[in-house]
């Protein structure tokens, strides 16, 4: 009910943090993943004398999801990494401002370079069938290297749920649009 009274812009907001937050909850498992191989590796390498070329590998590829996808979380949550001794003295004016100003100087323009140089990459790799180096690597490297431009999406969705609440926060100063 009370979702209903806020404005459109903020609605989506909502909609698309929901999303990313839905999906950055699936997607950490991959972390507590991550670490079971790696204990296993250990055991293996250290233990036995012989580790696992394919274990090595999907250790990078859990790393990968957890990271690239964690970027669009942290922006959702709040949480990124900002010069905060700087940041915590600033108005609520003033951060909306630089939030702002960040995003549309910074941020959105690497985004689209990322993600437009990105889907040559990753295609390039999808049409030669590219596969690990190693003869008992993972198959399927263009199926991680896809995750750039997916995750790029997302933290462009992020980034754009970001801007919304920063403008509303400027606009509107008696209200918080912040999650």
């Amino acid at each position: 009910m009370e979702n209903e009274r806020l404005p459109f812009s903020l609605r989506v907001a909502d909609g698309i943090d929901s999303g990313i937050r839905k999906l950055g909850y699936w997607l950490m498992w991959t972390n507590g993943i991550l670490i079971g191989v790696i204990i296993v590796q250990v055991v293996l390498r250290y233990g036995f004398g012989h580790g696992l070329v394919f274990l090595e590998e999907l250790e990078w590829h859990l790393y990968a999801l957890g990271i690239m996808f964690g970027i669009s979380y942290a922006m959702v949550e709040n949480t990124h990494i900002r010069v905060d001794i700087l940041y915590m003295r600033f108005s609520e004016r003033t951060k909306a401002k630089w939030e702002i100003f960040g995003i549309l100087v910074f941020l959105i323009p690497f985004l689209v370079v990322v993600f437009h140089h990105s889907l040559d990459f990753v295609y390039e790799s999808w049409r030669v069938g590219e596969r690990s180096d190693a003869p008992a690597g993972l198959p399927f490297r263009w199926a991680i290297k896809g995750v750039i431009p997916v995750s790029f999406v997302l933290l462009g969705l992020a980034t754009l749920s970001r801007l919304i609440r920063s403008v509303h926060a400027l606009r509107h100063p008696d209200r918080s649009a912040s999650t």
